[in-house]
């Protein structure tokens, strides 16, 4: 079925001084509705004491400072994570305290989150007075439990949905803690930053000198983190990526991300925010997927930039492994979806995959893949390093709140999930092997019940169309660079029918076309990527599609280039 086009609904273009009309609309169509919504700068952020739980982790902080007590971070696996736990071993010691320790769980042998067994080793490897976890420990009942019998007192920062229990910590910073408050969209990584914020406000307030502390610099990390977690960008989020951005392309970030970005084939000096999003975040989530994350961790902490492009290449190698063991699994997988068509033109509202041979450390991606593909809420499942185990990992679509749909579950199966948690666009979980049909069925019959009607129909929305004189490199420049695109606020997309001029096929499955622009006399370049040949009518004359307008640079000249998020061609 073929996805329905729907414009954005704009009633009229705002005239606002120093934004050019066409940028305007496509606030206005994201629901920008004055220019104070348009700052990106650090001033209008909410300030660090509005989040709650953040002045009991100062007061504990500051008492530990004055005692130079151990501090120990735990992080998590992913990019949200890593860079988390860099900011906290970089901003700590810039606000007076000693150089923290950090432990990232092995999600093969550990699982995620603050865990007794984390705990235990925190312990054999020397006990630290204060355990500070970030981007987990919001559901770490029982390893908030082990550390504290253990003498460590814990202070959670977590962006994560609470569940039924809270751990009981010393103190919790976690802005989903209140109903719909500042900073309610940080991820990981912006949690921390505001912790170090709280903490500098008050060494300030003491007249330390640390009070003074560029905790700015660090906003690189930030940025990196929130768009690598898809996190909603918000204004606050826009904020702190935008910033973290100007500091990578003035050169004024962490040798590690440079790194990343040049092994990825980005110019740093032009970075934004999909750079982060699809060059930079997966090669460090790699290292978690298949290795070990303190190699991501060790590339951001990095301050010597040959070091860092020898760590970004490690991981750019495992992330090049990733992608050929993440390959075999989409083709079973989209195999499977495939047998499903053919026997129903509809498929299911719900779909659990499961391969024995599969590997727990990517069918996090697999069911971003199929989701993709499908319109539909997946979960995929591996075995887990645990026998008789399985390790799941969904994602949702837009109007599906995917940890609501598990706590359903959940609730009307008492112990089917060992474990659950995440967001509303993903989430993990862990259940017996035997079990797994009767997840499947209390899954589908979760999202039957929670999914409102033509969820499932899918719609491509855009900005509207753009005139052939539109179509040239100062609007395709603009349009890069005027703003952090991401989750919730989506990258400009337009829609149109086009000649064309000349196609042909690149690296297998790439349609690269040359399109006419009658009104002009010109021609643009287009290409779609993984382009399903069949559907292409012979000869491909005329097609319709959307697009984002973006640019190209080949051989040191830029030009602007139609990048098709979807298209079909037309039989006239």
């Amino acid at each position: 079925m073929l996805p329905q086009i729907r414009r954005r609904t704009v009633a009229s273009v705002p005239d606002w001084p120093g934004i050019p009309p066409l940028l305007a609309r496509i606030l206005a169509g994201r629901g920008v509705s004055a220019p104070a919504q348009t700052d990106l700068s650090l001033k209008q952020l909410p300030p660090p004491d509005t989040l709650p739980g953040i002045a009991d982790a100062v007061d504990l902080l500051l008492a530990l400072r004055e005692r130079a007590g151990r501090i120990l971070i735990v992080g998590d696996y992913d990019a949200d994570g890593a860079t988390a736990t860099s900011l906290m071993l970089r901003g700590l010691p810039m606000l007076g305290f000693e150089m923290p320790g950090f432990l990232v769980p092995d999600r093969f042998v550990f699982g995620y989150g603050l865990s007794p067994a984390i705990v235990d080793l925190a312990v054999a490897q020397g006990a630290p007075d204060l355990i500070i976890t970030v981007d987990n420990g919001i559901a770490s009942v029982d390893g908030v439990a082990a550390a504290r019998a253990a003498g460590i007192a814990v202070v959670i920062t977590d962006h994560h949905l609470p569940g039924a229990e809270l751990p009981a910590a010393d103190a919790i910073v976690n802005p989903r803690l209140q109903a719909d408050g500042a900073g309610h969209n940080l991820a990981g990584v912006g949690v921390a930053f505001y912790l170090l914020l709280a903490l500098r406000a008050a060494l300030r307030d003491k007249g330390d000198e640390a009070g003074k502390a560029p905790l700015a610099d660090l906003l690189d990390l930030v940025a990196l983190g929130t768009v690598a977690d898809v996190v909603p960008l918000d204004q606050v989020n826009r904020a702190l990526v935008e910033q973290g951005l100007r500091r990578i392309r003035a050169g004024q970030c962490v040798p590690g991300i440079t790194a990343l970005l040049e092994v990825g084939r980005r110019d740093p000096a032009r970075a934004v925010a999909a750079d982060l999003g699809f060059a930079v975040g997966p090669r460090l989530n790699a290292a978690g997927r298949l290795d070990d994350m303190a190699l991501g961790i060790n590339c951001l902490l990095c301050d010597d930039a040959e070091r860092a492009l020898t760590l970004a290449t490690e991981l750019d190698t495992i992330n090049r492994e990733r992608r050929g063991i993440e390959q075999g699994m989409r083709d079973a997988a989209m195999a499977y979806v495939h047998a499903l068509r053919e026997r129903s033109s509809i498929l299911p509202k719900a779909l659990c995959l499961h391969d024995a041979l599969w590997h727990e450390g990517v069918v996090g991606i697999l069911a971003s893949r199929v989701k993709e593909a499908t319109h539909r809420p997946v979960v995929a499942f591996a075995p887990a390093q645990e026998a008789g185990l399985l390790k799941g990992s969904g994602r949702s679509i837009p109007g599906l709140h995917l940890r609501d749909v598990l706590d359903r579950v959940a609730t009307a199966n008492p112990g089917l999930l060992h474990r659950f948690g995440g967001h509303a666009m993903a989430a993990g979980m862990t259940l017996a092997t035997e079990r797994l049909d009767d997840f499947t069925r209390a899954f589908a019959q979760a999202v039957d019940e929670m999914a409102e009607p033509g969820l499932f129909d899918e719609v491509l929305e855009t900005d509207g169309a753009l005139a052939d004189d539109e179509l040239h490199i100062r609007h395709a420049e603009l349009l890069s660079h005027a703003f952090p695109w991401g989750q919730g606020f989506p990258a400009p997309s337009f829609d149109g029918e086009f000649e064309v001029i000349e196609h042909r096929i690149v690296g297998e499955r790439h349609l690269k076309l040359t399109l006419g622009l009658p009104a002009t006399g010109g021609i643009i370049d287009g290409i779609h990527f993984n382009v399903d040949l069949a559907t292409l009518p012979k000869p491909l004359r005329r097609v319709r599609g959307v697009y984002r307008l973006e640019v190209n640079v080949w051989q040191g000249r830029r030009s602007p280039q139609l990048i098709f998020q979807h298209l079909e061609g037309l039989a006239r």
